[in-house]
């Protein structure tokens, strides 16, 4: 059995099997720590999950089965989140105060357990027995009583639990407050659902690369594979999986056969409606998803700026894996004096920094480390973004403006007050979505096969 010795510079913890679940347990609730720290004012401090779980990888040599495993804890701890701080509140006889870091992750580490019992029932005594090894990491083990009596007062009280968790707002939908709220007055008749949603995992779904490979072949090399998948369109250029892979295990993916791509991302490229030989920007380019597949449809001469430099790598990345060529700068749209040649673009693809409140189930560390306030920000940011695009649009050329939001100031409101400030600025009807009524604006919610999108696509008259 082997043994993990390392151990990151800030918290002290035991020398555990490396395979136990004592381990990912220790390891999830250090991740779940660094996402919900606060500071002294009680405001949140924490960093993303994706940020949290790159520190985790960096610090321990994991395998990619106790990757995924932290993963799956973590992600579903978060998930969650409301509901296990709504178990913990009534379990307690007084708030665990996260002032200090040992207690801090105490609390992570219960989240974790609590997320983990109530997914896998049938293992409740195992999760318990290594809940407390793992709690004997902390503050020299002085918790491994406490977190022994919670877990077991969780199962003894379940039925309890369960109806008062249904009866609280935020327990039951799992998201904060502000967002619900949000939520309904956008989606009166679906909200419920939306939110439902938003606490599921999501899907796989795969861009088949079309200047090599066609999606009936391909579906082919994944069942030969033993993937289980199936078509998403008639076309066949979207494969939904059965279950996840690791992309080593997809046929040909090192080799640009396919890419991993959200149904409902992968209708930008078509909506734009780039034909061949125009010069087209996408602004807000990275990882390069939207300007591959760009790419994949038609011949056409591609800018793909990125004001990030180190997600401006994952752009030229993915450009050579999938044999595509384009020109990508690092740069902010925002200020066209620093990158632009003076020529003028046919087609601009705005897929505009946002809430991400439509793509929630892959980052739930978002619903709760955003405030309310923060939307304000992501609508000036959207608006400076498409003020300054828009001057670089020619006549008769296209702009396709998108968000993975739901909510209605960054998308139908956002574009009704462009169209106020722009009054060469028409609205021009979508064509090419799934299901698509030629409308100007096209809200996707999300549902089993993909996440929620806005699309709207503004046309610069002559």
């Amino acid at each position: 059995m082997s043994v993990c010795r390392n151990k990151p510079n800030n918290l002290a913890t035991p020398v555990l099997p490396s395979d136990s679940l004592a381990f990912a347990l220790t390891r999830s609730a250090e991740v779940i720590a660094s996402v919900i720290a606060e500071n002294p004012a009680g405001i949140s401090a924490g960093r993303t999950l994706d940020a949290a779980l790159a520190a985790c990888w960096q610090a321990y040599e994991l395998s990619p089965a106790q990757r995924g495993a932290v993963q799956d804890l973590a992600y579903g701890a978060l998930r969650q989140y409301g509901r296990g701080d709504f178990m913990l509140a009534h379990l307690l006889r007084s708030p665990i105060e996260s002032s200090n870091d040992e207690k801090l992750l105490l609390r992570s580490l219960l989240l974790a357990a609590l997320y983990r019992l109530e997914s896998r029932l049938a293992d409740a005594h195992t999760t318990v027995d290594q809940a407390v090894n793992a709690a004997a990491g902390i503050a020299q083990g002085q918790y491994r009583g406490l977190t022994n009596a919670v877990l077991r007062n969780r199962l003894r009280r379940d039925g309890e639990l369960l109806a008062a968790a249904k009866a609280d707002l935020v327990a039951h939908c799992q998201h904060p407050c502000w967002w619900i709220e949000n939520i309904h007055h956008a989606c009166p008749a679906q909200w419920e659902s939306i939110l439902a949603v938003g606490n599921d995992r999501p899907p796989m779904t795969l861009r088949v690369n079309r200047r090599r490979v066609d999606g009936p072949t391909y579906l082919a090399q994944l069942g030969r594979a033993g993937i289980g998948a199936r078509l998403l369109t008639e076309n066949g250029y979207a494969i939904l999986l059965e279950n996840p892979q690791t992309v080593d295990k997809l046929p040909g993916f090192f080799d640009g056969l396919v890419s991993v791509q959200d149904w409902g991302a992968q209708h930008a490229a078509p909506l734009l409606d780039a034909q061949p030989g125009m010069r087209v920007l996408d602004a807000c380019a990275a990882p390069g998803g939207k300007t591959t597949h760009l790419l994949e449809l038609t011949d056409i001469d591609l800018l793909a700026l990125e004001a990030v430099p180190l997600r401006t790598v994952r752009i030229v990345d993915n450009l050579a894996r999938l044999g595509l060529h384009a020109e990508v700068k690092t740069a902010d749209c925002r200020t066209p004096e620093n990158w632009w040649d003076g020529r003028l673009f046919e087609r601009i693809l705005a897929d505009v920094p946002c809430s991400a409140s439509g793509v929630v189930r892959r980052h739930p560390d978002s619903k709760w480390l955003r405030r309310e306030t923060d939307i304000a920000g992501f609508v000036r940011r959207q608006a400076e973004i498409i003020d300054a695009l828009w001057h670089l649009l020619a006549p008769g050329g296209k702009m396709l403006y998108c968000t993975c939001s739901l909510f209605p100031q960054e998308n139908d409101l956002q574009i009704a007050a462009f169209s106020a400030r722009h009054a060469d600025a028409l609205c021009f009807p979508l064509k090419g979505g799934d299901g698509l009524q030629d409308s100007a604006q096209w809200q996707l919610m999300p549902q089993a096969e993909h996440d929620g999108f806005f699309y709207a696509l503004l046309q610069k008259r002559d």
